[in-house]
């Protein structure tokens, strides 16, 4: 089942289409990249959820059902511009927002000091905003987004700012959050973030969509076929006419190929006593590689 469903959505300007006509399902309980150049509707398409805007065509489902103003309670959302009152105190600030999203006091209080403990940040709770770092202030506006269990986070460049160590703190809470039953929409450009923790993904380039589905089938629809080999030893690659050399490296006594087959696969192409073959593996393209080819300028 899906928590989202975008169905034919369409936002036009009047000097250009945000989105035309983009369909896509966000299923249940996954961690979904949404990804796309500068420009390619992504943050439209967040507005529309977040119904800050609504759309010229189309729909979007909640949970099977058209989306209303009764489902914002339901949506957590971590802009991309922080949204933190600089003037309030840390725990102010936290409970604040707790209320606005209608929790309760107790409940609040102990919701804030969880995550306040478990982001080692309990000696913050008297401070300014303004008085914390930028570090320090993600992470709070991160526990702003998700404190009252929300069906469905939407998480916009969340990584900005921190530091590898924090990164991957981020990164554990956005994966036990997910393991928790909330499903969650990361909009990044860091591609190697997407590899590691992504579920299924969508890629909008100029206001369509390019690419959809799980992580893998996305990369493996770019694959062509190329093969990697890493030996030591001796041989002519350029001997067998069975294959077609794209690259040749060496290093630390090492040679890697990638190369393609004029016919099917054959390991035994290498089966020579002279060599050491210590890899050999078809070259799947990474998400870089898929963002850069499906959004370069000559796919328009």
């Amino acid at each position: 089942m899906s928590i989202i469903q975008i169905q034919k959505v369409s936002k036009f300007y009047a000097d250009h289409t945000a989105l035309d006509k983009v369909s896509f399902d966000v299923p249940k309980g996954c961690i979904f990249g949404l990804l796309g150049p500068n420009g390619a509707g992504k943050t439209s398409l967040i507005r529309i959820i977040n119904q800050i805007t609504a759309p010229d065509e189309g729909q979007i489902l909640f949970q099977g059902k058209p989306l209303t103003k009764d489902h914002i309670k339901q949506i957590g959302y971590l802009p991309e511009e922080r949204g933190l009152y600089k003037k309030m105190t840390v725990y102010d600030q936290l409970m604040y927002f707790a209320r606005l999203r209608g929790m309760e006091i107790p409940a609040a209080k102990k919701t804030i000091h969880a995550w306040l403990e478990k982001f080692e940040a309990t000696t913050w709770k008297k401070k300014k905003i303004e008085e914390l770092s930028k570090g320090m202030q993600q992470k709070i506006q991160f526990i702003v987004t998700v404190m009252h269990n929300p069906d469905f986070i939407i998480l916009d460049e969340p990584f900005t700012g921190f530091d590898p160590k924090n990164t991957q703190l981020i990164k554990d809470e956005i994966e036990n959050l997910r393991n928790q039953g909330a499903s969650i929409m990361l909009s990044t450009h860091r591609m190697e973030n997407v590899e590691a923790i992504c579920d299924n993904v969508v890629l909008l380039n100029k206001a369509n969509v390019v690419a959809k589905g799980t992580v893998m089938d996305v990369r493996n629809s770019l694959k062509d076929n190329t093969y990697s080999l890493t030996y030591k030893g001796e041989i002519n690659p350029t001997g067998f006419k069975d294959i077609v050399i794209k690259t040749q490296e060496q290093k630390d006594g090492n040679t890697t190929l990638h190369f393609t087959y004029n016919d099917k696969p054959n390991i035994q192409l290498f089966n020579n006593p002279s060599i050491e073959i210590s890899e050999y593996r078809e070259v799947i393209p990474s998400m870089q590689e898929v963002f850069l080819t499906l959004t370069d300028n000559s796919h328009e």
